[in-house]
């Protein structure tokens, strides 16, 4: 999988770039044009992408013939809004007779109606929704319309996610390591389990939402200082996260999208 998002719509955290981000040392990284054409040639016969202008590219490899719910790869779009999914749902039924969907829908459209739903309804705080899903998961959704991005990786580590800079410090997203450290040089990191981000509302644990997430130093195997990894700090506590049943929800995050 494979997702990268123009620096104007989304915000990670500072730290997610190397200390040393002079233009010699970002040189090797790649830009998103770069980036898309190698990760489609890595895999020519079942590898597919849509690109939004400058804004956005989604990229994923479709699964092998041999399937398996636990390693499937889903893409779909619907109303402008667009989901890479990878892993499974344990309770995809009850989730989607919950959300009024047939029972034949798969992950990624859930996670769309998920997504419209927090973002048109609300009031549900956007951790208590990501936290109904039960498996091993990673997504990216894409609201083109907003022009907004969010992303979650499941708690139990049941699927790797990692996120980086490009060259022109487009946000690269992508399961495939390789790519992410071809792509952005020494700022990446492992996206953290059981945290959600939003391009408006940054990086949070939905885990976990009353603690802050914590930006570590990462230091590469030749002792070098790269991005950080970000972790969950148990002994802070964040002072505006809405508590469970807060009127604060992903309408507040989305109102800062349009106004900013």
């Amino acid at each position: 999988m494979l997702a990268i998002f123009n620096k104007t719509l989304a915000h990670p955290p500072k730290e997610l770039h190397s200390p040393d981000s002079s233009r010699s040392a970002k040189k090797s990284n790649l830009i998103p044009e770069e980036i898309l054409k190698d990760f489609l040639s890595s895999h020519p016969d079942n590898a597919f992408s849509m690109s939004f202008n400058s804004a956005a590219v989604l990229a994923y490899v479709r699964p092998d013939l041999i399937y398996s719910l636990h390693n499937q790869r889903l893409f779909c779009g619907y109303d402008e809004i667009y989901c890479v999914f990878m892993g499974s749902l344990s309770n995809l039924c009850s989730l989607n007779r919950q959300y009024g969907l047939t029972k034949n829908t798969n992950e990624a459209m859930l996670v769309i109606e998920a997504y419209r739903t927090l973002r048109d309804r609300g009031p549900y705080p956007a951790d208590q929704v990501i936290k109904e899903l039960d498996g091993s998961f990673a997504f990216v959704v894409f609201d083109r319309k907003d022009g907004t991005v969010f992303a979650a990786l499941s708690s139990d580590g049941g699927v790797k996610l990692h996120w980086g800079i490009a060259e022109d410090d487009s946000v690269v997203i992508s399961d495939d390591l390789k790519v992410i450290k071809t792509s952005c040089g020494k700022s990446f990191a492992p996206f953290p389990t059981g945290c959600m981000f939003h391009s408006g509302g940054g990086l949070t644990s939905f885990e976990h939402p009353m603690n802050k997430v914590k930006a570590m130093p990462r230091v590469d195997s030749e002792g070098v200082m790269c991005g950080s990894i970000f972790k969950v700090d148990v002994f802070s506590r964040n002072s505006t996260m809405p508590r469970v049943g807060s009127e604060a929800n992903w309408a507040a995050w989305n109102s800062y999208d349009r106004h900013h």
